[in-house]
């Protein structure tokens, strides 16, 4: 049976990230997308609008990238309050450009700004607490708080 579960977890994962990856027209997807699978893009498309947390793998059956995204799917609220998108790619052989932009080596967490510059790097899953404490630290999120507050 424990050999199972990361078959139904990669399963289950897969479709759910299919779903809400590109449409099949290729066109873009909706802004409030909050997962995203691997695709050719570019960090710039997010710049001052949302905060890319970027999961890489070398395979979708990774249990590190599978506990990661169980982790952000639990907390999908806090993730959206604090604008962030996920983007994940799995497959090292397509040399994605996020792959380019961001040298991954097997498993990787890497959480960008919305000024496009890197600001944390992890070779294990992080919880949905830690990710925030470190996106509520950064001067342009403590602003945003101020900016909801009326100060």
């Amino acid at each position: 049976m424990r050999s199972l579960l990361p078959v139904v977890l990669t399963a289950f994962l897969g479709s759910t990230l299919a779903a809400t990856s590109w449409a099949s027209d290729g066109s873009m997807p909706s802004e409030d997308a909050l997962f995203l699978g691997a695709f050719e893009s570019n960090l710039n498309e997010f710049l001052w609008k949302k905060r890319p947390v970027v999961i890489f793998a070398d395979s979708e059956a990774d249990p590190r990238f599978q506990e990661q995204l169980e982790e952000l799917q639990d907390q999908e609220a806090a993730l959206r309050e604090r604008d962030v998108v996920v983007l994940t790619d799995t497959d090292p052989a397509a040399k994605s450009d996020l792959r380019r932009q961001l040298r991954p080596r097997g498993f990787q967490l890497v959480l960008v700004g919305k000024d496009g510059d890197v600001k944390l790097r992890k070779p294990f899953p992080w919880t949905v607490r830690e990710l925030s404490r470190t996106i509520d630290k950064m001067p342009l999120r403590v602003r945003e708080i101020e900016e909801r507050r009326g100060e």
